[in-house]
């Protein structure tokens, strides 16, 4: 069993140490990651990144 954060999915190894699943993988396995963006996420960072231009142009016009 492996545990991992339900918040933010970093890895506990054997010595209590928490990492980036990223970096647990590497250090464990032979697997080869690579970044991407999922729908969902591309979604939601797309409305963060309107939201907060919109807030900054709002702040700038006062």
């Amino acid at each position: 069993m492996i545990p991992i954060c339900a918040w933010c999915k970093k890895i506990r190894d054997d010595t209590g140490y928490w990492q980036q699943l990223e970096a647990y993988l590497r250090d464990h396995s032979d697997a080869e990651l690579s970044h991407g963006i999922c729908p969902e996420c591309a979604q939601k960072m797309a409305l963060e990144i309107t939201t907060t231009a919109s807030r900054m142009s709002r702040t700038e016009e006062e």
